[in-house]
């Protein structure tokens, strides 16, 4: 009988692999992690190098997982199944972290939303506005991303919001973006299109419970600050 032939990088394979079952992730490099899964796609080639230059050429772990398949092609060693995984990878993460929250016990505060939206909020090169679409006992409908690009009262359209909630009967809304600059303070401007969002969420009943600038690892809560209180009674001056 042929003995099989073995690779140079099987002990190495063999390894990474026994150290994610006897305790996950934990103490991985990030390369190590992307070597991890580029080796299920790759069979018979030492993953290692692909894996620090896809880390070098974008960053971070949460980098690589978004990056786009043309970005990814440029990358000497990754085949169409590598990027058709690490797609898919980052796909199901996010459907288990958006689902992992429906119909979960209401959100409280603010650090519950930014735990919630942090990782896929994170790192991006343009600003995203999220909108969390609460019940009435302040559980989670729904999520979705309405807006991307520079946040300004132009690109931000209330009446879409309001529809929107509409549609998912939602009782209150959260509303979220980021700042790829890193510093969660809010612009004028953010503080502008908050304030029309949420007269325009009262004119139809809806409450606003909250927005949140998501920064580099931290978050300015308009709600903690006093600005939804604020501009709630002004909307009950003014605009009642």
């Amino acid at each position: 009988m042929a003995e099989r032939k073995t690779h140079k990088g099987d002990g190495h394979r063999r390894r990474l692999r026994e150290r994610f079952l006897n305790s996950g992730l934990s103490g991985f490099h990030d390369y190590e992690v992307i070597e991890l899964l580029l080796t299920l796609a790759t069979p018979r080639r030492d993953c290692k190098e692909i894996a620090k230059a896809a880390l070098k050429r974008f960053k971070t772990l949460q980098g690589v997982l978004e990056a786009s398949p043309g970005e990814l092609c440029e990358i000497d060693g990754l085949g169409p199944v590598n990027i058709f995984g690490i797609r898919l990878i980052k796909e199901v993460a996010d459907r288990f972290l958006k689902e992992r929250m429906l119909g979960k016990d209401p959100i409280r505060n603010a650090r519950e939303v930014f735990d919630y939206l942090y990782y896929n909020m994170k790192d991006k090169h343009r600003e995203r506005f999220k909108v969390i679409y609460l019940d009435v006992r302040n559980q989670i409908l729904a999520a979705e991303t309405l807006f991307e690009g520079t946040l300004t009262s132009g690109a931000v359209y209330p009446r879409e919001v309001v529809q929107q909630a509409l549609t998912h009967r939602a009782a209150a809304l959260i509303f979220a973006h980021n700042h790829p600059s890193g510093d969660p303070k809010p612009s004028p401007e953010d503080v502008a299109i908050t304030r029309q969002l949420l007269f325009a969420c009262k004119v139809v009943g809806i409450t606003v419970h909250e927005h949140l600038v998501i920064g580099d690892n931290r978050y300015f809560s308009f709600a903690d600050e006093g600005y939804i209180a604020d501009m709630n009674r002004e909307f009950e001056r003014y605009g009642a």
